[in-house]
């Protein structure tokens, strides 16, 4: 197996960024305590009551201190306080941001020409209002986690673990609801208790690999999905559909797995869903990126691997945070979402 090592570009470029916040952070801070010290001491060296020790303490003040390192205080001027404080501010989200950066595999979006994920106005309000989030992701065996060495990897257990991140004072629930060699009629049959029943905010549906894989008119397996859309939307639910995955199984029936990443992009359009283009984000990493297919798919030609869930995952949730960010700006919200619009 050839070794794709993109990780060390990235490195080599966060580590020196850091490094360099917090070495400018850091000279905010001395000059400022430097210049909150110096008047002090001067005023040492000048105060005749240095003399008499007795008088000098019976003339100081009667507040106690509460700590080391605490900068006095004028009331007249409150930006003294923030200033050291916005400063320690800064180191921790540098540090946050840190943590997340090394939480991340090294892998990239395409660049250009896949179409934005959508908007997600219920996820939106539940993380602002500080509700608790449901998640239920639903597909076949790509969901479940088939291929990676350990549920960790999976990409709901990943997602979740890069939200959590990112929203540390939320909370956050992901249901896997993913069942190996299922497609949309078998999903159907399984909406109510796997998705519905579990009141979800978000709904990331996974479908259409094991009807490439099955011969399955795809014309038929969209019909499916779009009720099962209409459905998840009269529960106030966003939702999103993941296409088939690129892959050496999915590729050997491509006329037929075109038609499918076609259709269900079109049912996400009239809709108003969002879609996150699996297939094209996939071949962008072997295709543009030059990562080889076995770094990213398992021996089997068909299932993604511990690196492949977590770019996936990864991708996912970058998306997920950029539309939340969107909603709350107030911008990029879908019009009339609940509408039912045939095809």
């Amino acid at each position: 197996m050839s070794c794709h090592c993109p990780f060390r570009r990235v490195a080599s470029l966060v580590l020196p960024a850091i490094a360099a916040f917090v070495l400018l952070t850091s000279a905010q801070i001395w000059p400022a305590r430097a210049q909150a010290v110096q008047p002090a001491q001067q005023a040492t060296l000048s105060d005749p009551a240095k003399s008499n020790p007795a008088k000098s303490d019976a003339a100081k003040p009667s507040t106690p201190v509460t700590g080391g390192n605490v900068a006095a205080v004028d009331p007249a001027n409150p930006q003294q306080k923030s200033l050291p404080s916005r400063a320690i501010e800064k180191v921790k989200e540098a540090a946050k941001s840190a943590g997340d950066i090394f939480s991340r595999v090294p892998c990239l979006p395409p660049k250009g020409g896949v179409r934005k994920m959508g908007s997600l106005p219920r996820v939106a309000s539940e993380l602002a209002s500080g509700e608790p989030v449901v998640i239920v992701a639903f597909g076949s065996s790509s969901t479940q986690g088939h291929g990676s060495t350990s549920p960790d990897f999976n990409y709901p257990n990943r997602l979740a673990a890069q939200l959590r991140r990112h929203y540390p004072s939320a909370d956050i629930t992901v249901v896997n609801a993913g069942k190996g060699g299922e497609d949309a009629p078998e999903m159907m049959k399984r909406l109510q208790t796997a998705v519905l029943d579990n009141h979800p905010d978000l709904v990331i549906w996974q479908v259409g690999t094991n009807a490439v894989l099955r011969n399955l008119d795809p014309a038929e397996t969209a019909r499916l999905v779009e009720e099962g859309i209409a459905r998840i939307q009269a529960a106030g639910a966003d939702l999103v559909l993941v296409d088939p995955q690129y892959s050496p199984a999915v590729n050997a029936r491509a006329e037929s797995a075109s038609k499918m990443i076609n259709l269900l992009g079109k049912v996400a359009e009239l809709r108003h869903v969002g879609i996150f283009p699996r297939f094209e984000v996939m071949r962008d990493w072997h295709e543009k990126q030059a990562i080889p297919i076995d770094n990213f798919v398992t021996a089997d030609g068909l299932h993604m691997s511990d690196w492949g869930y977590a770019c996936f995952a990864q991708l996912l949730g970058d998306d997920i945070i950029r539309s939340v960010g969107q909603i709350r700006r107030g911008v990029d919200v879908p019009a009339n979402v609940t509408a039912y619009r045939p095809m």
